[in-house]
């Protein structure tokens, strides 16, 4: 797994029109496989939220966190505009770093 430093806002989703998560990591690649394999216990992996659908890169990490919270801020329709204005299928974006494209996964009940 590369040590590359990019900061960047992402969008998760557990499939097309599903649950979406929005979060900011300085290692996107890194950030996926973590969320990918639940090593972050949480709402991703109670919810299987782990197809990257939207990401933007910024130059340094206080742009990311500003439009994190930004986003977060948005209606779900606003959110859902921003994905299908570039990603109209909800493809997983993930393969373009190498990681398997994900099918949508049934939330797990919590246990």
């Amino acid at each position: 797994m590369r040590d590359e430093r990019q900061p960047c806002v992402y969008i998760l989703a557990s499939g097309h029109y599903g649950t979406l998560y929005i979060g900011v990591t300085s290692n996107l690649l890194r950030r996926l496989w973590q969320h990918r394999n639940d090593i972050l216990p949480g709402f991703t992996a109670r919810y299987a939220v782990h197809r990257l659908v939207h990401f933007e890169l910024f130059g340094d990490m206080e742009r990311a966190i500003l439009r994190e919270k930004q986003l977060k801020r948005w209606h779900r329709q606003w959110k859902i505009s921003l994905i299908n204005a570039e990603n109209p299928e909800w493809r997983d974006l993930a393969v373009k770093f190498g990681l398997p494209a994900r099918v949508p996964g049934k939330p797990r009940d919590g246990s």
